[in-house]
């Protein structure tokens, strides 16, 4: 019997007035301890949930913390030697530590009228890992993963996964906890994340965090804000769309503004048929994040889409070759930006390559160039220039490295159109830092592709080891254009 059932049994079992006042009375003193232990509840200082025990915090840089209290609470945070006080106003409350250099642990103390504490905190290099399933892909699903898993004793990482859903409201919080990286940790962990982490902090030596926020099968439209997508007039159609800024909603904004380094994102694959607007879209994205963060232009560092969908001899269209020209363009739209290319990653049945491992060490690569400052090829041959000389056409890259190189007998990939805007298979070679490419077919070219197709047969690489992004010289009508 519950409670209210045996007071109720009592008050109507009472067979005078004083014993029924006797059972309002005790009635609203147990609901006026009740209301008391809701409202102490609610006055409780709570941080957000990343500042939990085992996150790594960002080193060199102002330190945000952040959380709910009653109105008008004094709350002090103390990092270490670092302390900041303020008063909560509407419920919340946010202070600043002042920067500190990577080291750790330390225990992150959280004091009003109650005291909190998170231990084992790490101050290091803090990522978000974003996009849709071949970034949310699971390291237990992913090549090798049994040897992988066992390899996966780093305590210096630690990992947070967001848990996966939308909102139709920007969300102060999220149910998530960080964990020490290992064998027991890793498994249902983002593989392209952890490759990513490893690779730096193998580079770095110092405490690396992950904050995995990705789901499968989801456009970019879904990633950004309603402010976002408002700042754009071609971006009407997808504002209005159900579910657009969902997961922003649910997944971005709760992280907001904790200090990161930067962002990776692999995503691309449900805006393929949209390629056109993605050119907008996705610089949109990334400018939204970074408005919001208010953190500068941080490190945004994108995977190009890989080879997928059937193979095909002949030059044609492709949705997914437009995407990923969506995606070349991008880096010179924003600064900051940089993205792996990934085109001997790929799989004709499979729309989720299982070899992540080179994915996330090329996402390391741009960060050591990008975020940290270091001199290293981080991109493969980007094309630059074409020209034309005796009824061939001569292209000229940047990214080259140690130069060109092909991987095999001869280049493949290669298509070339006339003045009829027909494309043809072209023979390609490598002439020092160029690569001329001709067809008996085409007497004056005006264009060449190259990687134009859903899973494109190339093998042009520098010889840092780095592929090349496929390209077109072209910039006649695609297939999404008014999509």
């Amino acid at each position: 019997m519950s409670y209210c059932q045996s007071y109720f049994a009592a008050f109507i079992g009472a067979t005078t007035l004083r014993s029924r006042m006797i059972c309002t009375t005790f009635l609203l003193l147990t609901l006026i301890t009740i209301v008391c232990f809701v409202q102490s509840a609610v006055a409780e200082v709570r941080p957000n949930a990343l500042f939990s025990d085992n996150a790594v915090l960002q080193r060199d840089r102002k330190i945000p913390v952040w959380g709910t209290a009653a109105e008008g609470e004094e709350v002090k945070v103390t990092l270490g030697d670092k302390s900041a006080s303020t008063t909560a106003k509407d419920g919340k409350w946010q202070v600043e530590l002042e920067p500190m250099k990577a080291g750790g642990p330390y225990t992150l103390t959280i004091e009003g009228k109650n005291k909190v504490e998170a231990k084992n905190i790490l101050i290091g290099e803090v990522w978000i890992c974003s996009g849709q399933s071949n970034m949310q892909w699971a390291v237990n699903q992913t090549a090798d993963p049994k040897q992988t898993i066992a390899a996966a004793n780093y305590p210096r990482i630690r990992l947070v996964t967001i848990p996966r859903g939308g909102k139709s409201k920007p969300q102060d919080d999220v149910a998530a906890k960080w964990e020490e990286c290992s064998p027991e940790t890793v498994p249902p962990f983002s593989a392209v994340a952890y490759h990513f982490g490893v690779a730096l902090y193998k580079q770095l030596d110092v405490p690396i965090g992950l904050i995995s926020t990705n789901v499968g099968g989801t456009p970019a439209q879904h990633w950004t804000s309603k402010e976002g997508l408002a700042s754009q007039p071609e971006l009407a159609g997808f504002a209005a769309e159900k579910n657009a800024s969902e997961l922003y909603n649910a997944m971005i904004h709760p992280l907001v503004p904790y200090a990161i380094r930067g962002a990776i994102w692999y995503q691309g694959e449900s805006n393929a048929g949209q390629a056109h607007r993605y050119r907008t879209l996705f610089p949109t994205m990334i400018q939204d994040w970074r408005n919001v963060w208010k953190q500068g232009d941080f490190p945004f560092l994108f995977v190009q889409l890989a080879p997928h969908r059937k193979k095909v001899d002949k030059p044609g269209d492709s949705t997914w070759a437009e995407l990923r020209e969506a995606q070349l363009m991008t880096l010179s739209k924003l600064p900051n930006t940089g993205m792996a290319v990934i085109m001997d990653v790929g799989d004709e049945e499979d729309i989720h390559p299982k070899a992540k491992q080179p994915v996330g060490q090329r996402l390391a690569l741009a960060a050591r160039a990008l975020a940290y400052g270091e001199k290293v090829e981080h991109t493969g041959p980007m094309y630059e220039s074409l020209s034309v000389e005796n009824g061939r056409a001569v292209l000229r890259f940047r990214n080259i490295g140690q130069g060109l190189e092909v991987r095999g007998d001869k280049l493949t990939g290669f298509s070339i159109a006339g003045e009829d805007k027909v494309f043809h298979n072209a023979e390609a070679k490598i002439e020092g830092d160029t690569v001329v490419v001709s067809s008996p077919e085409v007497k004056t070219p005006v264009a060449v592709r190259f990687g134009w197709a859903d899973f494109p047969q190339v093998n042009l690489w520098n010889k840092n080891g780095l592929p090349a992004s496929p390209f077109r010289t072209d910039n006649f009508d695609g297939i999404t254009k008014g999509k």
